[in-house]
């Protein structure tokens, strides 16, 4: 099936070699294979291609690494504040009120390696919408340019009746 799409998008051929040579960290977690030409026939010879590797990563339960710091409040359920995992961090809901929901969104990211410039993406949600320019104001002076990609909601309640609640995935 891969073979099939890939085949379908015209995809160059990969040398084996230089991918486990540029990327040895993957061969102990992927899974690297060759398809032959003979695996695809057709009527023209124009369509025929050469073989192709294709690598993939799996996950593996075992570089999944939860994230705790007693300096931001602990998940208020069976969750962790953040976990680590493929080189990247995943940020749980923060809640608060502005600024410190985002000052124990940063002790978080400290405690996993990460900072606020290494955010890529962040999920806002408000209890009120009205707040949107008072959160802007406050979230630039935290997050350098260029910013993280960002969402926000208006949503109908959060937990403990809080005003904001920001989720964030940053690279490692």
């Amino acid at each position: 099936m891969v073979w099939c799409a890939a085949r379908s998008l015209y995809l160059p051929a990969i040398e084996v070699r230089a991918v486990c040579t540029r990327a040895p960290v993957a061969a102990g977690i992927g899974c690297a294979s060759v398809v032959g030409t003979s695996l695809w026939r057709s009527s023209s010879a124009s369509f025929r291609s050469k073989p192709f590797a294709c690598l993939g990563i799996a996950t593996v339960p075992s570089i999944k690494e939860a994230v705790q710091t007693e300096k931001a409040p602990a998940a208020l359920g069976p969750y962790s504040q953040a976990i680590k995992t493929n080189n990247l961090v995943f940020v749980s809901g923060v809640l608060g009120l502005v600024p410190q929901v985002l000052k124990n969104m940063g002790e978080i990211l400290k405690a996993s390696g990460a900072s606020y410039s290494s955010v890529v993406k962040t999920t806002i949600m408000l209890a009120d919408l009205k707040d949107f320019n008072k959160v802007n104001e406050i979230y630039a002076k935290y997050f350098p340019s260029p910013a993280p990609a960002r969402s926000t909601y208006q949503v109908a309640a959060l937990p403990l009746d809080a005003r904001i609640e920001i989720e964030c995935i940053a690279a490692l």
